[in-house]
């Protein structure tokens, strides 16, 4: 997956699992408790995940060295053996 395709759709989850969020604290969500529960156990972790990637997901990729081929930066060599020509 592309870098900018992943950005969009963890975007777009971010998004769409605050809308809960709003419910709880504008709506009658508080009042119902299963649906409270789910709120807070389940949707404000994944937006705090999602946001968190959001924002840190290229340190998180470097520190666990974990690269994508599309997403390679073009200036680095891949590791493998070298490749010296002597002349003669």
């Amino acid at each position: 997956m592309k870098a900018a395709t992943e950005r969009k759709l963890i975007r777009w989850i971010h998004i769409i699992a605050s809308i809960p969020i709003i419910g709880y604290i504008y709506g009658p969500v508080s009042q119902i408790p299963e649906a409270a529960f789910m709120v807070k156990a389940g949707i404000v972790p994944l937006v705090i995940l999602s946001g968190f990637w959001l924002w840190k997901g290229h340190w998180f990729k470097k520190l666990t060295g974990f690269q994508d081929k599309n997403t390679a930066s073009p200036g680095r060599r891949k590791p493998g053996p070298s490749t010296l020509k002597f002349k003669a």
